[in-house]
């Protein structure tokens, strides 16, 4: 059983963590509309950035951290190096000059996500158990960061990022009271295994590719959600929105404890599809309400992010995790992980940003932009999706073994 004080450092060691992120990352479309004067296509090359420090955390922690560094050490230098840097973007009025240092921060932020559960890992006997108890103050952390963000009034402040940066520094130093976690003495460092290229052999199933593809396509509609909701619903008069939008992590929480249960009672492609419908009400929910009588639907699109988020990418991971089977799982999952995270968010970013510059509202307008157009668009590409994976997507009726092990029997991929 775990010692109650390692408990405790590891929880609030998820907390911390996901407090950083929160307290910048969902306003800052926000603050780039309101003091740089960004446009659209500008707040999306901001969000993309964390895609592009996706792309690259897993060759850091993959080829430096877990070779050389012990990782509460390589964490703690990690998150007082983002200190700093968060300051700064703090203080730059130039939109270049901030999406520059965002990306800076973002590499330096991303990497100790993956070295936070290794530490938690490392100390905790049953992951299944354990694990989640721990992982949870994380979304506590996020939810924390809106409500302080949002009640306070700071939803376009400097402070956001000055907020994040002392988060980052109490993290940075107390990461170096955090459990001995040794370096990896054995360590597969090699390119397929970083970027999960020996689960390649999963596109030999034709629904596994349906499904990845769905899975890269689904961020797109996930990046406006990410890049614009805070500013929509702050353009359109909703008070303490960042607080509000909060909702959907506690929404998250909730849904993904019905997840188990659910993938048994309706299978893997019921579950999905739901979650892209989820999708689809929510972008009709932002479309067509407002803060007037039509204010319920704000609130309810904000609310479905559980099931649009759980739904899709919590069994996604789940169903990736019983396709490959024991010998490919975690390059199954890394694989994955680079995929959406990364190349999907990536392209969702800024397309997303694209789009949504092409409605930006006339002069005499009292809005930002055609708010029903914008959240129209990704509502379409859900559409979309939803037709093609409903179509496409075959799910064997009986219990599925894994490709590694059809491969094995030379049984039919499907």
């Amino acid at each position: 059983m775990m010692q109650k004080s390692v408990r405790l450092k590891l929880s609030f060691l998820m907390f911390m963590e996901y407090f950083i992120w929160g307290a910048w990352y969902v306003t800052m479309g926000t603050y780039l509309f309101a003091n740089l004067d960004a446009s659209a296509v500008q707040v999306g090359s901001s969000y993309a950035n964390l895609a592009i420090a996706a792309i690259i955390s897993p060759f850091f922690v993959g080829l430096i951290a877990d070779r050389y560094f012990e990782a509460q050490k390589i964490i703690g230098v990690l998150h007082i190096a983002g200190a700093i840097v968060l300051y700064y973007v703090s203080t730059v009025t130039d939109f270049n000059e901030f999406w520059w240092l965002i990306l800076l921060y973002t590499i330096l932020y991303m990497p100790t996500m993956a070295l936070a559960n290794s530490i938690s890992f490392h100390q905790i006997k049953d992951g299944g158990k354990e694990f989640p108890m721990i992982r949870v103050f994380g979304t506590l952390g996020w939810i924390a960061a809106g409500l302080l963000i949002g009640f306070t009034g700071l939803e376009s402040s400097v402070l956001t990022f000055q907020i994040a940066a002392i988060g980052s520094l109490i993290l940075g130093v107390f990461s170096f009271l955090l459990p001995r976690t040794p370096v990896k003495e054995k360590v597969n460092t090699s390119l397929s295994s970083i970027l999960g290229l020996d689960a390649l052999v999963l596109f030999k199933s034709r629904s596994f590719v349906v499904f990845f593809l769905a899975s890269i396509a689904v961020c797109i509609p996930l990046s406006f959600y990410y890049s614009f909701a805070n500013p929509f619903l702050n353009d359109i008069g909703m008070e303490n929105s960042a607080a509000k939008m909060t909702l959907g992590q506690i929404s998250e929480f909730a849904f993904m404890l019905l997840i188990p249960l659910l993938f048994r009672k309706l299978g893997v492609k019921k579950i999905i599809m739901i979650g892209i419908l989820a999708w689809i009400l929510r972008y009709l929910m932002f479309a067509f309400g407002n803060i007037g009588a039509n204010v319920w639907m704000l609130y309810m699109g904000i609310a479905l992010h559980g099931i649009c988020y759980d739904f899709f990418f919590v069994t996604g991971q789940i169903y990736t995790d019983k396709k490959a089977g024991k010998f490919i799982k975690s390059s199954a999952q890394g694989m994955l992980t680079f995929a959406t995270y990364g190349v999907g968010m990536l392209i969702g970013s800024y397309l997303s940003g694209i789009l949504t510059e092409e409605f930006v509202a006339p002069s005499t307008s009292s809005f930002s932009y055609d708010w029903n157009m914008v959240w129209i668009v990704p509502c379409i590409i859900s559409v979309l999706i939803l037709l093609l994976f409903t179509l496409f997507f075959k799910q064997n009726k009986t219990k599925e073994l894994p490709v590694t092990d059809k491969i094995l029997l030379k049984e039919p991929l499907i």
